[in-house]
């Protein structure tokens, strides 16, 4: 049976998603300038695209459910940080804390929490970089602030999580142990290839690099 907001409950949700929308909206103008500036200004693409979402209402009911709370609008504004989301997908694994950097110094946004699962991934084999970074919004003469969570990650990672992600839904939270295992050493190699991955790319710039010099003598 699935998890949700009773009526009245789902109508206060309702009333609060656009002020999250915004918050997002907010952000994401910040990010494509920030894209736009890496790629055709600074000759550097650490992003190569991003992905925005609001959480579906099922979905903080049952997120609320798991946590072991009330399912009310209040406790999902008061206990959710992930209503809303970006996903930032990068080219290498190096370009993760270079746009981590960029992110902290953003202006009037304030980072609440960041956890980084590139270095001390999670026992499951997961890979990401996490912040929570909160937004002010102004709207009907006031300031809220809003919480959104950034994901950013390698698109190989990103692959891993939406299989792993589709695992855990098959089997309702409870992967059997021969498939966790291998999740596991598939996370692993994974990593080593974006490792590798970006050693050609060294490879590849220095070769041009020393071509762009040699046509300049």
């Amino acid at each position: 049976m699935s998890v949700r907001f009773s009526n009245e409950e789902f109508a206060r949700v309702k009333q609060f998603v656009p002020i999250y929308e915004w918050g997002l909206q907010i952000l994401m103008t910040k990010l494509n300038i920030i894209h736009e500036d890496l790629k055709n200004f600074q000759d550097n693409s650490a992003i190569d695209h991003i992905r925005s979402r609001i959480k579906a209402p099922e979905s903080m009911a049952e997120k609320l459910h798991k946590m072991g709370l009330d399912i009310t609008a209040d406790n999902a504004k008061k206990h959710l940080r992930d209503i809303a989301g970006i996903r930032i997908i990068c080219p290498f694994a190096t370009d993760i804390y270079f746009l981590a950097d960029i992110l902290r110094s953003l202006p009037d946004v304030r980072i609440v929490n960041e956890k980084d699962f590139i270095s001390k991934p999670k026992p499951s084999g997961y890979r990401s970089y996490h912040l929570i970074m909160e937004i002010p919004v102004f709207f009907s003469g006031k300031t809220e602030d809003v919480m959104v969570e950034v994901q950013i990650r390698t698109e190989a990672m990103n692959f891993w999580a939406t299989l792993e992600h589709k695992a855990r839904y098959k089997y309702r939270e409870h992967i059997p142990a021969h498939l966790s295992d291998e999740l596991v050493v598939i996370a692993d190699k994974i990593a080593e290839l974006d490792n590798r991955m970006f050693l050609i790319h060294e490879i590849i710039s220095l070769i041009n690099q020393d071509s762009l010099d040699f046509y300049d003598r």
